[in-house]
């Protein structure tokens, strides 16, 4: 025979697994209690008419809070389950004009969520898709018009516009607009892109062209100081030359040997940088070309 502690515990296993989650589904199906997770609401509807909303996350009794309404509910009417969390979207160039009249495109970033649920259920049968409608609506009514300057450098100014233009409206629908931040300002003409882009070339062209002329003048002005500085270093050395040099003779001149040796170096060094050619005979052992040549020496005429 089995232990009355196994038959406990067979019993305990039994109910725990198999009959108390049938137990917890016939009290949610009558309405006996429901959970509301995190960032949830319930709303409950009987009979065409809002009945009570639950918000507050946690385990609730309905009775408590729907009364004797509780328990057929969910029989005839309905619980809509939304969502609470933050959300957000991102609407890709919206199509604006300038003052100037250039074609551009807005990039806006705005957040939402929903803040009345009767009032997101019951008053607009789309509030995400009018919210969307109105940011981009909001967006060409502020934003139209505007100098392309501002329009490029002022997108904190430009997202308080649309938001402070869009808030209202969307918060009659239980739709809370949260933050809105304009992320991109550009052109959408591509003809107007290529003819900037040519205009941003040619002004760096011609600002490198600039650059480099007035680096070329100041290398200009450089070497045109250097050499007429340089040439009047040269002109002193010359003028000064002629005193160095007679009395740097007069010096060798005292002594006689000095002087007999300095010039006939400098002589040496004459014939030596001299282009002339010069001819040397070396005769044979038979020749006799310098008896010739002495002869005609001594038959010349004095």
């Amino acid at each position: 025979m089995m232990s009355p502690f196994l038959i406990s515990a067979a019993t305990t296993f039994v109910t725990l697994f198999f009959l108390l989650p049938i137990l917890l589904f016939i009290g949610r199906l009558f309405g006996l209690y429901t959970i509301v997770e995190e960032r949830t609401c319930r709303v409950y509807v009987l009979f065409g008419k809002v009945v009570g909303t639950l918000s507050e996350p946690g385990l609730h009794f309905l009775p408590k809070y729907l009364g004797l309404t509780a328990f057929i509910v969910n029989f005839f009417g309905r619980c809509n389950v939304l969502d609470l969390r933050l959300d957000q979207e991102y609407r890709r160039s919206e199509a604006v004009n300038s003052e100037e009249g250039a074609p551009m495109g807005v990039g806006i970033w705005y957040e939402m969520w929903i803040s009345d649920p009767v009032a997101y259920l019951f008053k607009n049968t789309d509030p995400r898709g009018s919210l969307r409608a109105n940011v981009s609506n909001a967006t060409v009514r502020c934003l139209s018009n505007m100098p392309l300057a501002d329009m490029l450098q002022t997108r904190h100014e430009m997202s308080l516009a649309v938001r402070s233009e869009v808030s209202g409206q969307s918060q009659s629908w239980g739709y809370q607009l949260g933050s809105v931040y304009i992320r991109k300002v550009h052109f959408r003409d591509a003809a107007m892109i290529h003819q900037i882009e040519e205009k941003v070339v040619n002004r760096l062209r011609q600002v490198t062209a600039a650059i480099r002329q007035a680096g070329a003048n100041q290398v200009s002005v450089i070497t045109s100081s250097a050499e007429r500085e340089a040439s009047v270093e040269f002109a002193k050395a010359n003028a000064i030359r002629p005193s160095t040099l007679s009395a740097a003779l007069q010096e060798i001149a005292q002594d006689p040997a000095v002087a007999n040796a300095l010039f006939e170096v400098l002589e040496t060094q004459r014939i030596s940088d001299n282009p002339g050619k010069l001819t040397l005979l070396v005769p044979g052992p038979n020749s006799r070309i310098l008896t010739d040549l002495l002869a005609t020496k001594a038959n010349r005429p004095a």
